[in-house]
């Protein structure tokens, strides 16, 4: 039992640590909080996603990657549901699943579709920062 409770202290800890370590956190799309972020001049990345999507899924394993380097701690990350969010993406004429656009503020810094290169993926979240 000692052991047990050893065991699940480590791991919480650890739980904890890992998830404090993240640079952003990724949320769902809600124009209210879009528009709030906006208004404060926040680096945005919104990111239009579908679970059938194998460039989206691509795209979540670089972003997972790079949540932890902290130049990127201010970053808000919005997700759009493809199938579900039909105003959000009409709202932001996003066309296809897979769609990454970056805003500093309201002024949107860059948009790309479908890529999954690490590189071009860090340049679009580093065009939130300039």
């Amino acid at each position: 039992m000692r052991v047990f409770t050893i065991l699940l202290g480590a791991f919480f800890a650890l739980s904890v640590g890992a998830s404090s370590s993240f640079a952003f956190e990724t949320k769902p799309f809600n124009t209210k909080a879009f528009e709030d972020a906006q208004s404060r001049g926040k680096p945005i990345l919104v990111d239009v996603f579908a679970p059938w999507c194998p460039y989206c899924k691509a795209q979540h394993r670089v972003l997972d990657h790079l949540k932890s380097n902290p130049a990127y701690d201010e970053i808000e990350v919005f997700q759009i549901d493809f199938d579900h969010q039909p105003d959000a993406l009409r709202a932001l004429k996003a066309t296809k699943q897979s769609t990454l656009i970056a805003f500093r503020g309201d002024k949107e810094t860059g948009r790309a579709v479908g890529i999954t290169d690490t590189q071009q993926i860090e340049d679009l979240l580093r065009s939130t920062r300039n």
